[in-house]
């Protein structure tokens, strides 16, 4: 058959049921191969959104994305994607068309070195040199992808590899000497790791996005529990431990009393004094980076560290881990439990660290100040979209001020639930993301939290989702400014507002109707989590205008490079 026949066939053998791309003129064989190929195939309408959608799929999902596209721009336009899923440890696996061989290195049309463009971003790539090579590389593609540190990996194929006739016989296993990630954690440092926690007298457990990747959020919740461990999240961690407890009639219940809230930048007072007053910090599947630590030479100087990740090259790399554990998290948090309950700590010795604990909790709750009329402040526009969807609904935001408070105010329960671009921060993300966990996710409501100047980046998206009846309903937080850029000139460049003005344009109701989508737009409090619902109701993509007050700041704020101690806000 023709390799791109065979292509079709190695897909659906790793349970592929859904694929995001453009074709173009280096893989119009492959596109060939998708009339009768078995495989659903959304058309995106630019191959960054396709990226973006094969990320959301993933995060949803926790399978791998697909996203193909052809050589040239079409594979420069996935760039940012591949870094966005390089950054975020995203498992995804990007097909590009190439020039064909004859022509590689002639600077041939839509010619573009899509291997050395890419490896600084990509877990892995391939590049075609046999059609015979083509089943072997989408398979190991695939595992390099979901195991390990997932990630995106590339398979450039030149075009006339891709229509080569071959004797196509399946591939039934994937070994890779060179490629043999430590899964299970060495079993004397979790006993470690147990003793050092029985004897903490302010431990912290710093839970990250690993956590959820793993498929975690379950031993995590019983390590924490088996006894009255603080915990905290990153930005990606979000939902792997439930931020309320579920009451007995399915309701949100009320927070959990281990619960902190996030760390980091714009975390909470409480989740940062934890960090900077702890005597040990027991990190899991996070990688301490800037946005956590601030200033780092000041970063939790009291606390010695165990660090859980399955990357062993995010052990030490910016805080050195006195009990560092290579290993999958659901695989050491699961031992790691048996190893603590054994030991038999005494609870009562973190009394009086949850006494400072709660004074702070008490002392600095999340908080801002309500408008008298009907303006919508966005902290209540982010608790409205709680109520309006019950916290059940998937979350995609965007970035900038409303992802950090979706991240504040929307209290998750659950992994998976929460999808958002941390490592990399790409405006642009939240719309295609959005689309690409609802086509994952068909029976669960997908909401996206964007801002009126992200969104823009890959409106073009809304036609997909009209094209193809995906029911994501997209929520913009409008200030009329890029409100995160201006924050930080109001801030720290003397209030001199430099090109952040978005304006009132355009029109989103129009737009979204111009596009095939059903338009709104909500302006007054009292009625936002009614409207809200309707919106909600309404069958179909929807992409809802909501005007929030124009300048209002993201607090609590670690100034970037400083100490936690010096949050201001």
């Amino acid at each position: 058959m023709r390799a791109v026949d065979a292509l079709m066939e190695c897909l659906k053998a790793e349970g592929v049921d859904v694929v995001f791309g453009l074709p173009g003129g280096a893989n119009l064989p492959t596109y060939d191969a998708f009339v009768n190929g078995g495989i659903r195939h959304i058309l995106v309408r630019q191959e960054a959104g396709g990226g973006h959608a094969a990320e959301g799929y993933a995060r949803a999902t926790g399978k791998v994305g697909v996203m193909f596209a052809t050589s040239g721009p079409g594979a420069t336009n996935l760039v940012t994607p591949i870094c966005d899923a390089m950054m975020d440890s995203t498992p995804t696996v990007f097909v590009t068309g190439q020039v064909r061989t004859e022509l590689l290195g002639t600077d041939g049309f839509q010619e573009a070195d899509t291997i050395g463009i890419t490896m600084p971003v990509v877990k892995h790539s391939f590049m075609i040199q046999h059609p015979t090579e083509i089943p072997r590389a989408i398979h190991e593609a695939f595992h390099i992808a979901r195991t390990g540190r997932p990630g995106p990996v590339l398979v450039d194929i030149p075009q006339d590899l891709s229509r080569a006739e071959i004797d196509y016989e399946p591939v039934t296993d994937v070994r890779l000497p060179g490629y043999q990630p430590k899964v299970e954690g060495n079993q004397k440092q979790i006993r470690q790791a147990a003793k050092a926690l029985a004897a903490a007298q302010r431990p912290v457990i710093y839970a990250g996005g690993g956590v959820v990747n793993a498929n975690a959020a379950h031993e995590l919740t019983e390590f924490a529990t088996s006894d009255r461990f603080p915990v905290t999240c990153t930005l990606m961690g979000l939902g792997a431990f439930p931020a309320r407890i579920a009451d007995r009639a399915g309701g949100a219940g009320k927070a959990h009393p281990q619960w902190l809230g996030m760390l980091g930048m714009h975390g909470t007072r409480a989740a940062n004094y934890a960090m900077d007053e702890a005597d040990l910090i027991c990190a899991v599947g996070a990688r301490f980076d800037d946005r956590i630590t601030g200033k780092l030479s000041e970063f939790a100087p009291r606390a010695k560290f165990i660090h859980i990740d399955v990357d062993p090259a995010e052990i030490s790399k910016n805080v050195p881990a006195h009990i560092p554990i290579v290993g999958d998290a659901k695989n050491v948090l699961a031992k790691l439990v048996i190893e603590y309950r054994a030991i038999g700590a005494d609870p009562a010795r973190l009394d009086a660290w949850w006494s400072r604990i709660e004074g702070w909790k008490a002392k600095y709750p999340l908080t801002y100040e309500e408008s008298a009329d009907a303006e919508i402040k966005p902290q209540y526009m982010v608790k409205a979209l709680y109520e309006a969807t019950g916290g059940e609904a998937i979350v995609v935001s965007d970035v900038g001020q409303h992802q950090m408070w979706a991240a504040q105010y929307y209290d998750f329960p659950a992994p998976r639930r929460w999808i958002n671009s941390g490592g990399l921060g790409t405006m642009g993300f939240g719309l295609p993301a959005a689309m690409g966990a609802a086509v994952g996710c068909p029976d669960k409501l997908v909401c996206g939290l964007v801002g009126d100047g992200s969104v823009q980046m890959n409106a073009q998206e809304l036609a997909t989702c009209a094209q193809n009846h995906i029911p994501v309903k997209i929520f913009i937080m409008n200030n009329g400014y890029l409100g995160m850029v201006r924050q930080w000139q109001e801030l720290f460049w003397d209030g001199k507002y430099s090109h952040v003005d978005m304006g009132q344009f355009p029109d989103f109701v129009k737009l979204a109707e111009a596009y095939g989508v059903t338009g709104m737009r909500f302006a007054d409090r009292h009625t936002l989590v009614e409207d809200m619902k309707r919106a909600i109701a309404t069958d179909g993509p929807v992409l809802v205008d909501v005007r929030v007050t124009r300048e209002e700041n993201t607090y609590p704020m670690i100034p970037a490079g400083s100490a936690a101690r010096e949050m201001v806000g």
